[in-house]
């Protein structure tokens, strides 16, 4: 079986060919699998993450005092330069700690794919070594280049632009999770791979990264609410495309041999 390393090699020099139709019926094959789970855990983990942070920062600072500081946050051209340096390496590192959250989603999928029971430890599985530290890297860094390039740009006074070079980042970084989960690539080669392996099927990845998006938000249709249970339908899409690019069975599963990984 050939590594993710070799397979990355065979599409710079050949490229690959994927279906949109076959790959978004899987993905919604796949959904139905784990969309009900999924929103329990999303509801359960949100609110008790709510509870701990407005706890603590009523304990320590006071609701009104937090209200109040969070009306000047959302103005966030009104911080000094020194200031928004701060919030912008602030908010890359609090994305970047949830960012096994995004791969466990994904090994649910997987989980689900094969028929494998998942639960909801299953979730938190990638906040072990050797994953942890690879996922947190990638997000790391590409949260720091994204917000950075937003704030120069939203300082320039040019609007919506900021906005949109996130979703290029997001959208040619579309496989650096599952590379580093399911390939066992380190953080930085995932997302160079990420990058090759959109640029060889741009249109294709584009369709599905959109589709994939707007899919995830129809629940907000349903007072908001819904979003919990239809979020989790990106995740799938990621999967269903990975596996349909990568060789499946690349590797043995791939949470159950956690410290056993390529990473180097």
């Amino acid at each position: 079986m050939k590594s993710t390393r070799d397979q990355i090699e065979d599409i710079k020099r050949d490229g690959y060919s994927i279906d949109f139709a076959v790959i978004f019926g899987y993905a919604f094959e796949n959904y139905k699998k784990i969309a009900l789970y999924s929103a329990l855990v999303i509801a359960v983990f949100t609110f008790i993450v709510f509870c701990a942070v407005m706890g603590l920062a009523t304990a320590f600072y006071g609701l009104q005092a937090i209200l109040s500081d969070f009306t000047n946050v959302l103005d966030f051209q009104k911080l000094n330069y020194g200031q928004q340096i701060l919030s912008t390496i602030f908010v890359s590192v609090f994305v970047a700690l949830f960012s096994p959250l995004g791969a466990g989603f994904l090994e649910i999928a997987d989980r689900a794919d094969k028929g494998e029971k998942f639960d909801f430890g299953s979730v938190f599985a990638y906040y072990k070594q050797p994953y942890f530290l690879q996922l947190f890297s990638a997000a790391l860094i590409l949260a720091l280049v994204s917000n950075g390039i937003s704030t120069i740009i939203d300082n320039l006074g040019i609007a919506y632009v900021g906005i949109g070079v996130s979703i290029v980042i997001s959208y040619f970084t579309f496989f650096t999770i599952p590379l580093i989960i399911f390939g066992n690539l380190p953080a930085i080669e995932a997302i160079k791979s990420s990058l090759i392996v959109v640029s060889k099927s741009p249109f294709t990845i584009f369709a599905l990264f959109v589709v994939g998006f707007l899919c995830s938000l129809t629940g907000v249709i349903g007072c908001c609410i819904g979003i919990i249970f239809t979020i989790v339908f990106n995740t799938s899409i990621t999967y269903s495309t990975y596996y349909a690019i990568f060789e499946e069975q690349q590797q043995p599963d791939s949470i159950d041999f956690i410290g056993k990984s390529d990473f180097e």
